[in-house]
This record gives structure tokens, C-alpha cells and sequence, in this order.
């Protein structure tokens, strides 16, 4: 019925989404380190649900050469990812090899 107060579904991830666009003189090493660090934190931090990391394919005016998308069961497991010292070393590691990053983190529903 239209308009009740049935809830279909009440589980909900957090989605964390990040964006690299790097420097004109970071190296092809560099970038393919930058991708294994990334990849890696899957087995090094608890509570990742899931996690992709790949290069961008369309090579567009608006794209960004790397991007990652994790999702987590809550907030909380994000920010103690966040704060987790394997986090904190790629995260300057990226920081020194890339012009811009963005990112955009939110709540799904599943």
C-alpha cells in the first residue's frame, strides 16, 4: 500500500568513493605502486566489505586516472579504516603523487 510505514530493507552500507588524477611527472611505477598499496588494504583492515580500485578507461576532459570505491557495514568501520596506519601511509603516498583527489562518502541503502 501506498504510503505505509513498511520498511522494505533497513540495511545499510557506507560507501566511501575516491578519485586521483596525478602529476605530469609521476611514473608509470609509481602509479602501478600506488594501485598495489590500495588494493592491499582489503587484507590489512578489518571490516572492508568490499573494495575495487582500477585506472580510468575513457581518458576524457573530466577524467581522473585512478579511482577506489570500498564499501563498509557502517560509519564507524570507514573511520577506523580512515585512521588505520596502513590507511595513513598509502593515503601520503597518494597525496605526494597526485595533483588532485576527490572524494565523496555516503550511505547506501542494500
Amino acid at each position: 500500500m501506498f504510503g505505509s510505514s513498511v520498511k522494505l530493507n533497513s540495511c545499510s552500507m557506507f560507501l566511501h568513493i575516491v578519485c586521483w588524477k596525478y602529476k605530469a611527472e609521476t611514473t608509470q611505477e609509481e602509479k602501478e605502486r600506488h594501485l598495489q598499496m590500495l588494493r592491499s588494504l582489503k587484507d590489512k583492515i578489518p571490516n572492508i566489505l568490499s573494495l575495487q580500485v582500477g585506472r580510468d578507461e575513457l581518458h576524457i576532459e573530466r577524467s581522473f586516472d585512478t579511482g577506489l570505491v570500498a564499501t563498509y557495514p557502517n560509519r564507524e568501520a570507514y573511520e577506523f579504516y580512515a585512521a588505520h596506519p596502513e590507511h595513513q601511509k598509502v593515503a601520503e603516498f597518494g597525496k605526494k603523487i597526485s595533483e588532485k583527489a576527490v572524494s565523496v562518502d555516503f550511505h547506501v541503502q542494500e
